[in-house]
């Protein structure tokens, strides 16, 4: 059994929530794959995993989490990890990536009623503990690292800034941040309830934890493909906030994993670019 499988074996058990996850299986990109059921998902989602080649014995890593912005397989907008693994950046950036699935739109929320799409709960409860105890990585805050575009920029923000004590930093690119009511791209099935969304909603998010988060950078803002307006908002109001946060304006790419911006943002993330 390879070293990557061995790790993927560590944890084949219920969960204390009553999730149940696989040995993984290593399938034709060399990802390492999970296959879950929880109760916070409807029907079988994944976790992949994309550890660095070289993995030297009792070290822990820095974990990335690629966001998908897709449900389920779907890849109309590309695939994340596969980026990553194309620019070799586990390896160049010497980091754990993860790309979970989910069974509906991510918005990553907790629906108010509906007990199989708690995409909140289900990220934070199962495969985050899941990832820490199967895989070398650093189980702290500094070691969580989230990285997403779209509505998973939206969502990278909202986990951040809702669990500011368990992940440490933020990448969005060309994501909705502004967004301020639910129903649109999809999320009003999601978060169910105006009163839920607001619960969810980034610029509220960003005023009311502004204390937090003045002195050390750890939301990352970089280029647009359609959403440029979003983000000079989001920049102006996290300016106002005097929230420290690093901002590119532009240049402007393909809304997809596969424009050009992931590189830059994973090394933002893992503090492995200077600032310009």
């Amino acid at each position: 059994m390879t070293l990557f499988l061995m790790l993927g074996a560590a944890l084949a058990q219920p969960t204390p929530d009553a999730s149940t996850i696989s040995d993984a299986k290593k399938d034709d990109n060399g990802f390492l794959v999970h296959e879950v059921k929880s109760p916070y998902q409807a029907g079988t989602t994944f976790v992949r995993v994309l550890p660095p080649e070289k993995l030297e014995k009792g070290k822990t890593y820095p974990c990335v989490y690629v966001l998908p912005v897709e449900a389920g397989t779907e890849s109309k907008y590309g695939d994340g990890l596969k980026e990553i693994k194309k620019l070799d950046l586990h390896n160049t950036l010497n980091a754990v990536f993860v790309a979970p699935t989910f069974s509906h739109l991510p918005w990553y929320a907790d629906h108010p009623t509906k007990k199989d799409i708690r995409q909140e709960t289900y990220f934070v409860k199962v495969v985050v503990p899941f990832v820490e105890k199967t895989y070398p990585v650093k189980a702290a805050s500094e070691g969580r690292l989230l990285l997403g575009f779209s509505k998973s920029g939206w969502g990278a923000y909202s986990l951040l800034l809702r669990h500011p004590d368990l992940f440490g930093k933020a990448a969005a690119w060309d994501a909705p941040l502004m967004m301020d009511k639910s129903g649109r791209y999809g999320s009003g099935d999601i978060f169910g309830t105006d009163d839920n969304f607001a619960g969810y909603r980034v610029s509220k998010l960003l005023e009311d934890n502004a204390a937090n988060f003045q002195k050390e950078t750890r939301l990352i803002l970089t280029g647009y493909g359609g959403f440029r307006d979003e983000h000079e908002r989001a920049h102006e109001l996290m300016e106002k906030l005097k929230i420290a946060h690093e901002y590119r304006d532009g240049p402007a790419r393909k809304h997809d994993w596969h424009s050009g911006w992931v590189k830059e943002a994973a090394e933002l993330l893992l503090g492995r670019k200077d600032k310009e």
